[in-house]
């Protein structure tokens, strides 16, 4: 059974019109809803430490995006954007699910740690793990992600094929198959 945010992200994607996306075709196109469905601009961005309401943080510790409810924008790490196409699109997600779940008129920053792998994280807040589980499901939608791991599995590319089909990285991917298969 899905969870309450699992079922949020599938009614946001039952809710996006056809013309932006069919239900089937893959990848989600998860910038065109953020836009399209949700009025958020994606901006990639050199250094988002200069974005309004960010607080002062070391060099080391970067961001991988924001999002900036006042501006009606999702800010995404550029350098990231380009090294990992795949984290780009999970970030953009993450933000769009702190705007459906936990929208205020403040800035939400999500540190890099905090989308790293599962076993590289400090404990997180609350709020980070719910906006994780959204963009998860918006992503690699449960019931796309069974129908392809069906038709794939027994290959010796199905994993590299299934990330490649949803825009995922492989760290987001292999978290999604041990929730949904």
């Amino acid at each position: 059974m899905a969870s309450e945010i699992e079922a949020r992200a599938e009614r946001v994607l039952g809710d996006v019109p056809d013309w932006i996306w069919s239900g089937n075709t893959l990848p989600v196109p998860v910038e065109h809803i953020a836009d399209s469905c949700f009025g958020l601009y994606v901006r990639d961005v050199d250094d988002l430490r200069r974005a309004p309401g960010v607080p002062e943080l070391a060099d080391a510790e970067g961001l991988s995006g924001l999002l900036l409810p006042s501006l009606g924008e999702i800010w995404v790490n550029a350098s990231e954007a380009r090294e990992w196409p795949g984290r780009r699109r999970f970030t953009i997600s993450h933000e769009l699910g702190h705007w459906c779940l936990h929208r205020t008129d403040s800035a939400v920053w999500c540190r890099k740690h905090e989308v790293d792998p599962v076993e590289a994280r400090p404990p997180r807040p609350r709020a980070e793990a719910e906006a994780d589980e959204f963009a998860a499901a918006l992503l690699m939608p449960a019931q796309l992600v069974r129908r392809h791991y069906e038709r794939l599995r027994g290959r010796d590319d199905c994993f590299e094929q299934l990330c490649r089909a949803f825009g995922a990285s492989g760290a987001a991917m292999g978290r999604r198959l041990r929730r949904v298969i």
